[in-house]
């Protein structure tokens, strides 16, 4: 076979293993895509046209009315206050502790680093549930209850998970341009504020993408530290559909979790690239 039949039979079969990755990919979004299309479309319903158990996506008669219903009932401008509060501050307070000691890790040398991180980054084998009871009695004793400390203090203590991300980034920055900034007078703090943070504008992405996810969509944090109703977050205000015979109003619930929702999509579509790096990142080397 020549090198002309070679090259053209293998571009045929890259052809179809592209085809057929496709058509997978198609079929596993197609799939996820089902829960998603039931709930807009329920939202959409009429409460007699959700507990007849209809299976149809386009609703008999359209109830746009379940939108603002949902948003009185749930207090929505109240709980989205109080969950942007914890969702910005945790963001910030990730970003900056997790660099700090990320900083630490890769540019300082001292003994006793690389045991001091390895343990570090075995704290993320522990299970939440097994810290939950003692950080809850810690909190309890600060009288930090039915308060947002306790959803905001964790995220200013770093994540050991960022922590590497940020250390494997800061690893990777030449050595020179920390020589050259000392030689310019530059100490530690101007190094890593005025140097460091703006090259690892990736990584800051990374990490309050992660962040704003966990904190916006955590619901055992608020369900655990959060006693009043004028603290709720959205997570629990769509909790407040829960009837004591089960869900009341579920075409307002889907309405209430679509609008919930919908800053995480938003979210997705302008930053997916930065989940593509964040797998690549931690694959840095040290």
């Amino acid at each position: 076979m020549s090198n002309g039949e070679t090259t053209h039979s293998l571009s045929r079969s890259d052809k179809s293993g592209r085809v057929m990755t496709y058509a997978v990919l198609l079929c596993g979004a197609v799939v996820l895509l089902i829960p998603f299309v039931f709930m807009v479309s329920s939202s959409l319903k009429t409460e007699a046209e959700v507990a007849a158990g209809s299976i149809s996506i386009i609703p008999k008669e359209v109830q746009w009315q379940n939108y603002p219903d949902s948003l009185e009932k749930m207090r929505f401008r109240s709980a989205l206050a109080n969950t942007v509060v914890i969702t910005v501050l945790s963001v910030l307070g990730q970003i900056l502790s997790s660099s700090l000691v990320g900083f630490g890790f890769a540019r300082f040398r001292f003994r006793g680093r690389n045991i001091l991180f390895m343990i570090m980054l075995s704290t993320m084998m522990l299970p939440a549930q097994v810290t939950m009871i003692p950080v809850f009695v810690l909190f309890r004793t600060l009288g930090w209850i039915d308060t947002f400390w306790p959803l905001i203090i964790p995220a200013w203590l770093a994540s050991p998970f960022f922590v590497f991300m940020f250390r494997q980034f800061f690893a990777q920055v030449p050595e020179e341009l920390m020589e050259a900034a000392r030689i310019d007078g530059a100490g530690n703090w101007t190094i890593y504020w005025r140097l460091m943070m703006p090259l690892c504008g990736p990584v800051i992405a990374i990490v309050a993408i992660y962040t704003f996810m966990g904190a916006w969509n955590d619901f055992l944090g608020p369900l655990i530290y959060l006693n009043s109703p004028r603290n709720r977050t959205l997570a629990l205000a769509l909790a407040a559909f829960n009837g004591q015979y089960g869900i009341t109003d579920a075409q307002q619930l889907m309405a209430a979790s679509c609008v919930t929702m919908l800053p995480c999509i938003v979210l997705f579509f302008a930053a997916q690239k930065y989940f593509v790096e964040s797998v690549a990142m931690t694959g840095l080397k040290s």
